[in-house]
């Protein structure tokens, strides 16, 4: 049911991208029965002030137990990813069926090395006026 496209595989560049608007059009395609590779997680964009954003995921990393969890990502391919599995119905079998088709990775993996990477137009932070944060940023200051 969810393989029918097992060899078309889409490459995403989210460098340059707000996370939210990607996660939310990845997932969608996720649903859609896409394979896709996200590349450069480390350069997606979190619109709003930086020292507040820092201030909410450390208020954040305190929920829970350190041994028994919720385990909360520290590294920006794993903060991307757990941002996309936030947008997808994660508790059903779809929803699990389209996790399993999504990879992340930070910076650009050598076997993908020149091939076609697509954007997506929608989520670009250029259009942001105000004040953002990188993803790498994020991690570098709740990292310890």
């Amino acid at each position: 049911m969810g393989g029918q496209s097992s060899d078309k595989v889409t490459i995403i560049d989210a460098k340059g991208l707000v996370l939210g608007r990607m996660a939310s059009m990845i997932a969608k395609r996720l649903l859609n029965g896409e394979k896709i590779i996200v590349v450069n997680a480390d350069g997606a964009v979190i619109s709003g002030d930086k020292y507040r954003i820092i201030r909410q995921y450390h208020e954040y990393l305190q929920i829970g137990h350190p041994g028994k969890g919720p385990l909360h990502p520290r590294r920006p391919d794993r903060i991307v990813k757990r941002a996309i599995r936030g947008m997808l119905p994660y508790k059903q079998p779809r929803g699990r069926e389209a996790l399993k088709r999504l990879r992340v990775y930070v910076g650009v993996p050598e076997d993908l090395k020149g091939k076609p990477m697509e954007t997506i137009p929608e989520a670009d932070a250029s259009r942001l006026r105000g004040p953002r944060i990188t993803v790498s940023d994020l991690s570098k200051h709740i990292i310890g």
